[in-house]
């Protein structure tokens, strides 16, 4: 059977993007038993309140939620059960010297498929605060408002 080639997306974390500044971001593999791999296939994972921690030299994301594969019966595990990352040794010392800084978290962002294998994109991230959040927002609906000026001056 031939390889599999190119990335698929499977969940985006899209609440971390609202929440946070994210000043970096770097690609690490997850370590997954069988039945969540075929789940996580199947789209059925949550990022949604999830963050990753380095403890004993290894990162592990916490709260990632992935639900139980059906066809799965006694190799099912628990969804919520941390899992760690796959990171070179000194990305970990660099990520947990960065995070023991005040406010930096680290924090999901996306899960993909990438050549068969799961990948996760993990950011190093600092907290918005509720005037940067409103900010960002009018950001946003200024740049909606520009395209739909442009949109229509188009179509006349």
């Amino acid at each position: 059977m031939a390889k599999k080639t190119g990335v698929k997306p499977i969940a985006q974390n899209r609440k971390a993007r609202h929440d946070y500044f994210i000043e970096e971001s770097l690609e690490c593999g997850i370590e997954l038993k069988g039945t969540e791999v075929k789940s996580m296939r199947q789209g059925k994972v949550n990022l949604k309140e999830s963050f990753a921690m380095v403890k004993d030299g290894q990162v592990f994301v916490q709260g990632m939620h992935i639900s139980p594969y059906e066809q799965g019966s006694i190799f099912n595990t628990d969804p919520l059960r941390p899992k760690r990352l796959l990171l070179h040794k000194s990305e970990i010392r660099k990520l947990g010297a960065q995070v023991q800084r005040q406010g930096y978290a680290l924090v999901p962002l996306d899960v993909y498929l990438k050549d068969g294998r799961m990948k996760m994109n993990l950011g190093l991230c600092v907290g918005k605060h509720l005037h940067d959040k409103r900010a960002s927002m009018a950001e946003r609906d200024v740049k909606r408002e520009m395209e739909r000026a442009l949109r229509n001056n188009r179509g006349e």
